[in-house]
C-alpha cells in the first residue's frame, strides 16, 4: 500500500519544510507549521484523462479589446474604489478585521442591486441568521436574491452553473475546502487551491466573485501572499470597531486606480454611504482652540480637508516623548527637527502628541504644513483661525515645497466655505478660478510672521 506523502508548510507565509520547524526561517514566524497531505493514493490525478492542444502565439494586433460593461452598483462608494464597478469575471478580495463590517457590506451589495441576480454563499452562518440580518439591513427583499450556506467547492460551482448568476459572493475563502487535497479548510494549500478554482470558474462563466477574506494579528490578509497576486482585486476594510465610520481602500486594482478611497458610517440599519468625508472629519466648534489645523489632501482621486490635532507640552519625566495617530511618527520627527535648526524652534525637551481626527491614516505629504502649524500652535498656546486651511510640502531646509493637484485642493476648501488657504508659492494654477483668498509662502518662516 502506498504511503501518503506529506510536507509542513507555514501558515504565515507558506514555506514548505520536510520536517516540523519551530520558527519559520523565511518569515520568523513561531509554531505556524501545520502537517498537509500533498499525495492521497486514493486520489486521482486532475489531468488524468484530459489532452491539451497547444495553443498558437498571436499577434498583439489581431487581440480584441476587453469590450464588457462593469457591472455598476447603486454603492457610489463601491464604485469609486472598483473604478467604476465590476467587471463580469473578475475576481474582488474583501479583507479586515473580525466585526468591521465586511458581511454587512457584501449582503448590502446584494440587497440594494435587484438589478442583478446575486449567489450569497456562506461558510460561516446559517439561512436564518443572514435572513435576520437581511431584514435589518433591508426588509424588501429582491427575487433574484439567493443564498447557499456549503463550503465545498465542486457544490458551489454546481449551483453557480445552474443558477447562472451575476455576481456571485463568498464569505469567507477562509472556509472553503476542495476535495483535491486532504488539508483543513484554512489552510495555505486548501486557500491557494479554491481561489485558483474560482478563479477558472469567473473565467470561464464570466461571473464577477467577490471573496471575503480574514486578517491576522498583523493586518494583512490571511493565507499565503500569492492570494492578493492570484486576484484582480484588493480592497480593504478599515477602521475602528468604537468609531462609526469604515474606510474602503483600495490597495490593488487591474482596471482602475490603486489609491481610491471610500467612506462609510456604521449604524443600525447597515452601512451608509459618506459622500462627503470632509464634513465628517472636521469637529465643529463653539471657540476656537490651539493646536487644531486644516489641511487639504487627495486620497485617490477624491479631495479631503482633514483636521490635524497637536498638543505641545513640557517633558515631565526627563524623556520627551513622541506619539502620533493616523500620521507617520519618523515623518513628525523630521518635521520637528527642521523647526528646531531652521527656524529656532526648541522643542526638544517637549512632549508632542499629534493626532488626525475621524479614524483616518494619511501619507500625503501635503500635509506638512498644517502639521506644523498645528503643533506651533499649540507650542505658542494661539489658536489658528478657523477659516484658514493649508496645503504644502516642508523641505529639509524649511521651505514649503510645491503639492501635486492643487486645484482640486483649493476648490474643497472653497466648496467648505473656508476664507483663506495658505500654500506654497512654487506652485503654478490660475488664481483668477477661485472665490477664496490664496496665499502664498516660500519658508515656514513667512508662515509663522502671517499666523502668530
Amino acid at each position: 500500500m502506498t504511503k501518503k506523502k506529506s510536507t509542513f508548510v507555514c501558515q504565515n507565509c507558506g514555506n514548505q519544510s520536510a520536517k516540523w520547524l519551530g520558527k519559520c526561517p523565511q518569515c520568523s514566524a513561531w509554531n505556524s507549521f501545520v502537517e498537509e497531505i500533498i499525495s492521497n493514493p486514493n486520489s486521482k490525478p486532475v489531468s488524468a484523462g484530459i489532452s491539451r492542444t497547444a495553443k498558437k502565439a498571436k499577434s498583439l494586433k489581431d487581440v480584441e479589446p476587453l469590450t464588457q460593461k462593469r457591472l455598476v452598483f447603486t454603492d457610489v462608494e463601491l464604485n469609486r474604489v472598483l473604478g467604476g464597478g465590476a467587471i463580469p469575471g473578475s475576481l474582488i478580495l474583501f479583507g479586515g478585521e473580525p466585526g468591521i463590517g465586511k458581511s454587512t457590506l457584501m449582503l448590502q451589495v446584494a440587497l440594494q442591486n435587484p438589478q442583478l441576480k446575486v449567489l450569497y454563499v456562506s461558510g460561516e452562518e446559517s439561512d436564518e441568521q443572514i435572513k435576520t440580518r437581511a431584514d435589518r439591513v433591508q426588509p424588501e427583499t429582491s427575487d433574484n436574491i439567493f443564498i447557499l450556506t456549503e463550503t465545498d467547492t465542486n457544490i458551489i460551482k454546481n449551483a453557480s452553473e445552474n443558477l447562472q448568476p451575476d455576481i456571485l459572493i463568498i464569505d469567507s475563502i477562509q472556509t472553503l475546502h476542495s476535495d483535491k487535497l486532504d488539508s483543513a479548510p484554512g489552510t495555505v494549500s486548501q486557500i491557494r487551491e479554491c481561489t485558483s478554482e474560482l478563479i477558472k470558474f469567473a473565467k470561464e462563466t464570466s461571473t464577477a466573485v467577490l471573496l471575503i477574506g480574514h486578517i491576522n494579528k498583523d493586518g494583512a490578509i490571511a493565507g499565503p501572499k500569492v492570494l492578493e497576486h492570484m486576484v484582480d482585486t484588493v480592497l480593504q476594510f478599515e477602521g475602528d470597531r468604537n468609531h462609526v465610520y469604515r474606510i474602503l481602500r483600495t490597495i490593488k486594482n487591474r482596471f482602475g486606480s490603486a489609491s481610491e478611497l471610500g467612506v462609510y458610517e456604521m449604524s443600525g440599519n447597515g452601512l451608509r454611504q459618506v459622500t462627503n468625508p470632509s464634513e465628517i472629519l472636521i469637529t465643529e466648534r463653539d471657540e476656537n482652540t490651539s493646536g487644531v489645523a486644516i489641511a487639504g489632501t487627495i486620497e485617490g482621486a477624491r479631495p479631503l480637508l482633514v483636521e490635524i490635532q497637536s498638543l505641545v507640552s513640557s517633558a515631565v519625566y526627563g524623556t520627551p516623548q513622541r506619539s502620533t495617530t493616523g500620521f507617520d511618527t519618523r515623518r513628525m520627527n523630521m518635521l520637528l527637527a527642521v523647526l528646531e535648526k531652521r527656524c529656532g524652534f526648541r522643542l526638544g525637551a517637549k512632549d508632542v502628541f499629534l493626532n488626525i481626527t475621524g479614524g483616518i491614516k494619511i501619507d500625503d505629504t501635503a500635509i506638512d504644513l498644517a502639521v506644523v502649524c498645528s503643533i506651533l500652535s499649540s507650542d505658542q498656546d494661539v489658536p489658528l483661525d478657523n477659516q484658514i486651511c493649508f496645503a504644502g510640502e516642508i523641505g529639509l531646509s524649511g521651505e514649503i515645497r510645491a503639492v501635486n493637484r492643487i486645484d482640486q485642493r483649493i476648490s474643497e476648501a472653497e466648496k467648505l466655505g473656508y476664507k483663506k488657504i495658505i500654500i506654497s508659492k512654487y506652485n503654478k494654477f490660475n488664481s483668477k478660478d477661485f472665490n477664496i483668498e490664496i496665499v502664498k509662502c516660500g519658508k515656514i518662516e513667512d508662515v509663522f510672521r502671517l499666523l502668530f
